[in-house]
């Protein structure tokens, strides 16, 4: 009994072995040879066989021909140089980024430093006005004649700041001691003004 189920086995198991055998392999074979012939003749069998296969509709799609090659080819040259700007745009984008944070800083910096020059020019005012105004109020206590001495010395911008700070009478006093060019001088600059 075992032997006759072994039999049976195999019987059934004849039928796919005979088809494998008898048809496949054989026509394996005599195409693979065929091919062979045919490639020694000098018929190009590869490009052949990828244009009739591309005309199939489902080995199409596995099977690529030379122009397909070449076009996925560019396609991915294409690809590759746009990913490339796309990195350059990215990195332009960002350099962008930084220089305009560098500009608004330093927009601020020179908004600051033009508020603290604003900030010196009227202090050194201040306090050269309170200096000029000592150095007046020590001529008013000079005698006349001793205080025009010192001021024909000085420039003539230098005496007419001093005695613009003075009273009337006592730059009058002043200048009535002075020699009348350099009074004259002083008036033309209190003229003008």
């Amino acid at each position: 009994m075992a032997n006759q189920r072994l039999v049976e086995e195999k019987e059934k198991m004849n039928p796919f072995l005979w088809f494998l055998f008898a048809i496949v392999i054989p026509v394996i074979v005599a195409i693979t040879l065929t091919a062979i012939v045919l490639a020694v003749a000098g018929v190009d069998v590869v490009g052949w066989a990828k244009n009739t296969g591309n005309n199939i509709p489902i080995l199409s799609s596995m099977i690529t021909t030379d122009e397909e090659a070449r076009e996925l080819e560019k396609k991915e040259s294409i690809q590759a140089k746009l990913d490339k700007k796309d990195d350059e745009i990215a990195k332009l984008s960002e350099e962008k980024l930084t220089l305009e944070s560098t500009v608004e800083r330093l927009e601020q910096k020179i908004t600051k430093l033009e508020r603290d020059l604003d900030v010196a020019k009227q202090q050194p005012e201040e306090e050269s006005n309170k200096t000029i105004k000592q150095i007046s109020s020590s001529f008013k206590e000079m005698k006349s004649e001793q205080a025009a001495l010192i001021l024909e010395q000085l420039d003539t911008g230098a005496a007419f700041i001093i005695l613009s700070e003075m009273s009337n009478e006592d730059r009058g006093l002043i200048m009535e001691n002075m020699k009348p060019e350099s009074a004259a001088n002083i008036a033309k600059r209190f003229i003008n003004q």
